[in-house]
């Protein structure tokens, strides 16, 4: 019997990395990614396997929390085939560069802080360095495409399917045999939003003996698009009529580029005010170049803005500020911009020098467009917080504090439950990739309107299937 264990993503919406061990020796890993929140400590951790062991890393997705644990599974051991699309490793190198970098800061920021104290041994050294994410791409690796499906030998094949989330997204179909019996697995990734505003909808799937199915807005539903689009362009009219600003801390991939395609849409329609939109985070500045480079991939809105004006994305009020003195010259505009900076969930970036220079400031306005992760920044103001501690300093909390959860590149209980209730023969369900107590309320919405049982998996639980 093939067994299934979960290390990371279990009773956690962070850290996805899930590993099928089948009867007959052969590993397979889905995903290897990054601890966020009260939960990064883990990433010092043991994966709980033997990284060399590994035959075959399958990846849903770009994004860190997906792949952020990739290059010390390679620096560890790890030497097997990787099987995804060539745009998710696009993706996923900016991603890994970017979180090698911001490991080496926080690291040389720490040691200095531990040699005053005479501690400088107690502080971890960095998960990995850019050197070691480049040793990811020297590893053999199988480009595929949605619908293709590859044959990885001894009665294994896998099938990349969309999942509607980002660019290239994927939903993996898992096929192997067994007692000469066929089996498939599912593996939902993270799935998309139905009102996405940049990639197309999320594939049906008719058939599992066993799914994977995420949960991180298992016990909720989001407003709809139109909805979402209005409460933003209201924010934007009441904070410009004040003469303040907006903030808005976004995911680099994705969720950039659904508010840049927004933004767009609204200047066209003569919805937007004149202003200066900037787009103040090298790593989404790359990440959006990716996404040109692949917008075969991308929406039909996508490809209209492309087909009429040459570019998706970009417009008159766009401004891209890669460089640390463009950003710092953001602080001189006293009224009427829209700055748009990482990180998404405020956990490090340029958006902190902005809550430093802004937050404070009752005409200004921020507003959160994506899951703010338990134990972050982002989380603790969702949440209430009156002040923040930046940089030594206390910063009190006077702009108006916006969510608008609308513009999740995730799907909600709704989506998750009818893309679920699209199967024609689901054997069994195994709930990943969400807080306990929202699994909780979805594994009940599953038995009420699926007639299913669920089971929500822990953390290196040994699941047979």
């Amino acid at each position: 019997m093939a067994i299934l264990q979960s290390f990371g993503a279990a009773e956690t919406v962070t850290g996805s990395c899930h590993l099928l061990r089948l009867q007959n020796g052969i590993k397979v890993l889905v995903d290897c990614g990054l601890f966020q929140g009260y939960a990064e400590d883990r990433n010092h951790d043991p994966f709980g396997f033997e990284p060399e062991d590994i035959d075959f890393l399958l990846i849903t997705h770009g994004h860190l929390d997906h792949v952020g644990r990739i290059p010390k599974l390679v620096k560890e051991g790890f030497k097997g085939t990787i099987v995804t699309h060539s745009s998710t490793m696009d993706l996923a190198e900016i991603v890994m560069l970017d979180s090698a970098k911001l490991m080496k800061e926080s690291y040389k920021i720490s040691f200095k802080k531990a040699q005053r104290r005479g501690e400088e041994d107690s502080v971890p050294k960095p998960l990995y360095t850019e050197s070691d994410v480049k040793s990811v791409f020297n590893l053999p690796t199988i480009f595929t495409s949605y619908d293709e499906k590859i044959d990885l030998g001894n009665d294994i094949s896998v099938n990349f399917k969309n999942a509607g989330h980002i660019l290239d997204s994927a939903i993996i179909e898992l096929f192997f045999e067994e007692n000469n019996t066929a089996k498939k697995v599912v593996f939902s990734g993270d799935l998309g939003n139905n009102d996405e505003l940049v990639t197309p909808l999320p594939d049906i799937i008719e058939d599992a003996d066993s799914l994977l199915i995420e949960s991180t807005y298992g016990d909720r539903n989001h407003k709809g698009v139109k909805e979402s689009d209005e409460e933003l362009r209201q924010v934007i009219l009441e904070t410009f009529a004040k003469k303040g600003n907006v903030l808005i801390p976004s995911f680099a991939i994705e969720r950039t580029q659904e508010i840049l395609c927004l933004l767009k849409q609204m200047y066209y329609e003569g919805e937007l005010p004149e202003c200066k939109v900037f787009l103040d985070s090298p790593m989404a500045i790359r990440a959006t170049e990716v996404y040109k480079k692949y917008h075969e991939e991308l929406n039909e809105k996508c490809n209209e803005f492309l087909e009429r004006d040459g570019t998706i994305f970009d417009f008159p009020y766009l401004n891209y500020t890669s460089k640390v003195e463009d950003s710092k010259k953001i602080n001189e505009i006293k009224s009427h911009c829209i700055i748009i900076a990482g990180a998404g969930m405020c956990n490090g970036g340029r958006i902190l020098q902005h809550f430093k220079h802004r937050l404070w400031n009752e005409r200004n306005a921020l507003v959160f467009v994506g899951y703010q992760v338990e134990g972050t920044l982002g989380r603790y103001i969702v949440d209430g917080a009156k002040s923040i501690k930046l940089y030594g300093e206390e910063i009190v909390i006077k702009a108006k504090v916006h969510t608008i959860n609308g513009f999740s590149a995730h799907a909600d209980q709704n989506g998750l439950i009818e893309w679920m209730g699209k199967f024609k023969k689901l054997d069994n369900i195994f709930i990943v990739h969400g807080e306990r107590d929202k699994q909780e309320i979805f594994q009940q919405e599953i038995e009420r309107r699926l007639n299913k049982k669920s089971h929500i998996v822990k953390h290196g639980e040994k699941i047979g299937i």
